[in-house]
């Protein structure tokens, strides 16, 4: 009997940790889905407050802004005590700002709770990848593909039926509906977090934690880097050049400083001697460009341009939906990323350019078939890139390179929701709607450039499947 119970508790020992993955899963969604649900209630919105599109799209960039700065910042403290205590403070966070949301007297209200709301979704992501790297090195199996797979496919399921979920709820409880939803989310991902993410890996990180320094210069100068440029970005003309000149000092600044200091916010050094990951962190800025251009641009004109109500512009994207998860299941187990970049890579562009031929007269079906070609970049291009960093970078900075991954895609979202406020300015019509399309064509011709790297094809030789 005692060596049928010591077998059983060895395999135990040899698989993923089930427990961890519902609030793995959960605390990776807060941000994908208040990414993409606000997409359908920014008209809304916008007349609630009487502000025009280009206003709103603070709301989008205030998200952005905040993660962009903080998941680097939680993936780095996260590497150093742990995911539990970090979690638990951020998703509190999520159900915070969505009350003040919620009760949001004005409109910079809304702006400031979206800000908060974007802090608060900065842990789970990083959380995730850590706890995975922890798991892998656990079990002894290094390659945790499925594992990996279930994360993309749960986020960018949330994120592309998002906008459906949003339209029905605007319907039937109008705009705040969309930060109520966080309200039990939250509540989840603090209880998952708290009852099952193990205590041991901040006990064992805390003497290790004691001769760790946090690089509060950098995260300063990096913050600065990246606000004065979106606010360049959201309203580019000569009265503003001073913001693109204070961007550039502060950015050179923080290189300087970051390479001199021993325990740096980014390590620089580390980056600049990885070229691979450093072209994967531009496809994920350039991918989240184009794909959120789409997302925030297409879903406008739908309501606009097109005249669908907020309930109907969301239905239009279910197909995205559908096929996103297809694809996602498909080819979330297959290890190789190079072919996955380049198909879609390629089809993200195809649809890209049918945004051009659209018009106010423009058929469902046609509309439907742009939705369908979407959810084929959508299923994997975040799947392949995030599979990558997790072999290209350093098991001792898994949480902070995961981090900046997303930084590098909410910077992309950034400059997607810069494109948006440039190109929508008084009104989503169809001609903004165009030359949105053909800024994005231009991202996808350089996305295509970096597939040139051949390091990819190196990637995901070696696979163990821990479902199995």
């Amino acid at each position: 009997m005692s060596i049928f119970s010591n077998s059983k508790k060895d395999k135990k020992k040899d698989h993923f940790n089930q427990k961890l993955i519902a609030p793995m899963v959960l605390g990776s969604i807060l941000n994908p889905i208040n990414s993409s649900i606000i997409s359908v209630a920014l008209i809304p919105i916008g007349q609630a407050f009487g502000v025009p599109p280009s206003q709103t799209a603070w709301l989008v960039s205030a998200l952005y802004l905040a993660t962009a700065i903080g998941q680097p910042v939680v993936g780095k403290l996260i590497d150093v005590f742990g995911p539990r205590i970090l979690f638990l403070i951020a998703t509190s966070l999520v159900g915070i700002s969505s009350l003040i949301a919620i009760f949001a007297p004005d409109f910079w209200w809304l702006v400031v709770a979206r800000c908060l709301l974007g802090f608060g979704t900065c842990a789970g992501y990083p959380a995730a990848m850590y706890l995975i790297r922890s798991e892998a090195e656990r079990t002894g199996k290094d390659s945790p593909v499925s594992i990996l797979a279930l994360l993309s496919i749960s986020s960018q399921t949330i994120a592309v039926v998002g906008p459906t979920l949003g339209g029905g709820l605007i319907e039937v409880g109008g705009w705040q509906s969309i930060f109520i939803v966080n309200i039990p989310l939250s509540l989840a991902c603090v209880l998952l977090g708290y009852f099952r993410f193990p205590r041991t890996l901040e006990d064992s990180l805390r003497e290790e934690s004691k001769c760790s320094s946090i690089d509060f210069m950098g995260i300063m100068f990096f913050g600065i880097t990246l606000i004065t440029g979106l606010f360049f970005l959201m309203n580019p003309n000569w009265n503003h050049l001073y913001l693109l000149l204070i961007a550039t000092i502060s950015g050179v600044i923080f290189t300087a400083f970051e390479l001199k200091i021993k325990n740096p916010f980014i390590d620089l050094r580390l980056l600049g001697g990885n070229t691979p990951l450093l072209l994967t962190y531009a496809r994920g800025l350039l991918s989240a460009t184009v794909s959120y251009s789409f997302l925030y641009g297409y879903t406008q004109w739908l309501e606009t341009g097109r005249g669908l109500s907020p309930s109907h512009s969301g239905l239009s994207l279910l197909p995205m939906f559908l096929t996103s998860i297809i694809v996602s299941k498909t080819t979330g187990k297959n290890p190789e990323i190079r072919m996955k970049l380049i198909v879609g890579s390629v089809v993200q562009a195809i649809a890209m350019s049918l945004l051009l031929f659209t018009s106010d007269s423009s058929s469902l079906v046609y509309l439907v078939i742009i939705a369908i070609l979407f959810g084929i970049p959508q299923g994997i291009l975040n799947l392949a890139n995030q599979n990558a960093v997790y072999f290209q970078a350093s098991s001792k900075h898994i949480g902070a390179s995961a981090g900046l991954l997303r930084t590098f895609m909410y910077m992309g979202a950034i400059l997607s929701s810069a494109a948006n406020g440039l190109f929508l300015k008084s009104e989503a019509n169809t001609k903004g709607l165009h030359h949105l399309a053909i800024f994005s064509l231009v991202m996808c011709f350089v996305l295509i450039v970096t597939l040139l790297d051949q390091s990819l094809s190196k990637i995901g030789k070696k696979t163990d499947d821990l479902l199995k």
